[in-house]
């Protein structure tokens, strides 16, 4: 089930948090509860990708992106990820989600997230995202000009590129290609 209650508190507490620009990082602070464990006593490796959702739904709020999405009646999507784990974080142990923003291409953003706890990275991940219309996918350029942001624009990093180009490489089920 979605975590329509942790979503909720996570944006009603964006409102007081700081506000962020667009090249700034978002931390989330957590803590592992009784509902995030799995029989290890320890934070499961898919509640992680849904606490980086949460960090990234805190960064939009304070980095002013979730008022374009009302503005425009856009919503957002999530086209792939590619994640690693490293270290354990145990039951009711706090920890930190990490949100930056690293580049765009023609389509979409790229996302480095991560989990820390105790300053050590626990879990990283490159996430691809973007903005939906009506009519499909927001190019990134299209969505950085609405927020007055056009000038916005890393380089790709070439390990940011070398995942896209390996994604893009990837068979796909036939009579499912978009």
């Amino acid at each position: 089930m979605y975590p329509y209650l942790k979503l909720t508190t996570t944006l009603l507490r964006a409102r007081y948090r700081p506000q962020l620009e667009l090249e700034d990082t978002g931390i989330l602070h957590r803590r592992v509860g009784i509902m995030d464990i799995d029989p290890f006593m320890e934070l499961n490796h898919a509640r992680q990708i849904m606490y980086m959702e949460l960090g990234r739904w805190d960064y939009s709020a304070r980095a002013g992106f979730i008022a374009l999405l009302k503005r425009n009646n856009w919503g957002l999507t999530v086209g792939g990820l590619s994640i690693r784990y490293r270290r354990r974080i145990p039951f009711l142990k706090t920890f930190s989600v990490t949100t930056k923003p690293i580049c765009h291409d023609s389509r979409w953003f790229y996302f480095l997230q991560e989990i820390l706890r105790d300053g050590q990275i626990c879990s990283s991940a490159l996430i691809k995202a973007g903005a939906v219309s009506r009519s499909g996918l927001v190019p990134a350029p299209e969505a950085l000009a609405a927020a007055g942001r056009d000038d916005w624009g890393h380089d790709i990093p070439q390990w940011v590129n070398e995942w896209i180009v390996a994604e893009g490489r990837r068979p796909w089920p036939v009579g499912n290609s978009r």
